[in-house]
């Protein structure tokens, strides 16, 4: 048995007849009548008894439709799965980002997914890094977004490098486009709780270099932050994606860190049980080029990762 004699075999049987089933196939009756001829042949067994009315199914004839309609129909589900068009994946993905980025990066990502795959449907999340980092380790998004220090991200796909600057209520000192780590003592900061990664970042660095940081508030909100900035209650240390719009305002000023500088690295995290999903790599393939849009656009002020820091995505 072939599946083309199979294929053939079921038309006959549905038809009732060799010709209503070549009309309905478009094969000559002489080419269906021969294969199923050979069929029975290999099988050893009638399957259609031929008569002026048409034909009908032999009890191996019966047996054999019944399988015959599973094999195919397990055929057309496998072609079907590879061959389907990867360009064109249906389905919904959530992508966790963080508040800063999250500005400037939903509405492109949005922008992108529509125009390249209509069909998937996108459930956007912001939150704090930290919170995002957590609710993704529980398993709560397909995709997210979020920050880690050092080198061991090997298991991520690196987006981007960020860099942290000194947040400035306006009107107010450093007046420098620059400041020092060890002067971050003389500013009051409202930061991010302790258990978002810009916290323990720029805890950590400061602890080795010998600084002693005057952290007033502990705030789980980037706009409360910002707000109190702006209002001149306190300072803060971000990264210039989290003040972007505030800054082009001239709500705020920014001083990148230096002596040393403390960065930071944007990566990509993908939940392990959607390896196979074709809509969650449909995503996970167009985050890198809404960052590097982003970056040449200047929209977002950070630098792409070295080539030997990339991972596959």
């Amino acid at each position: 048995m072939d599946l083309k004699k199979l294929r053939y075999f079921v038309g006959v049987a549905e038809a009732g007849g060799f010709t209503r089933a070549g009309e309905q196939m478009n094969v000559a009756q002489s080419a269906l009548s021969l294969h199923v001829r050979e069929m029975e042949d290999s099988l050893g067994t009638r399957l259609l008894v031929r008569d002026r009315g048409g034909v009908t199914l032999t009890a191996a004839g019966s047996r054999l439709l019944h399988h015959a309609r599973i094999i195919l129909n397990q055929v057309s589900i496998a072609e079907e799965e590879l061959t389907s068009n990867p360009k064109t994946p249906v389905g919904e993905v959530s992508v966790a980002l963080p508040s800063g980025p999250a500005r400037f990066m939903a509405p492109e990502l949005l922008n992108m997914a529509n125009e390249r795959f209509p069909k998937v449907s996108l459930k956007i999340v912001e939150g704090m890094s930290g919170s995002v980092e957590e609710m993704m380790l529980a398993g709560r998004f397909n995709l997210a977004v979020f920050y880690t220090m050092g080198d061991d991200n090997s298991r991520y796909d690196i987006l981007a490098e960020e860099e942290f600057c000194l947040i400035i209520p306006p009107d107010s000192p450093p007046f420098e486009n620059v400041v020092s780590l060890d002067q971050l003592s003389a500013y009051p900061l409202a930061v991010p709780m302790n258990v978002t990664s810009v916290q323990r970042a720029v805890a950590d660095v400061a602890k080795k270099n010998g600084i002693l940081l005057d952290v007033r508030y502990e705030i789980d909100s980037l706009s409360t932050i910002i707000d109190m900035v702006a209002d001149g209650k306190a300072y803060s240390i971000l990264t210039p994606s989290a003040v972007q719009r505030e800054t082009s305002l001239g709500l705020i000023r920014t001083a990148k860190i230096i002596n040393p500088s403390i960065s930071r690295s944007v990566i990509l995290a993908a939940n392990a049980r959607d390896e196979r999903s074709a809509e969650v790599a449909a995503i996970r393939g167009l985050l890198p080029k809404v960052v590097r849009q982003l970056i040449k656009d200047g929209r977002w002020q950070a630098r792409l990762p070295q080539p030997e820091r990339l991972r596959p995505g």
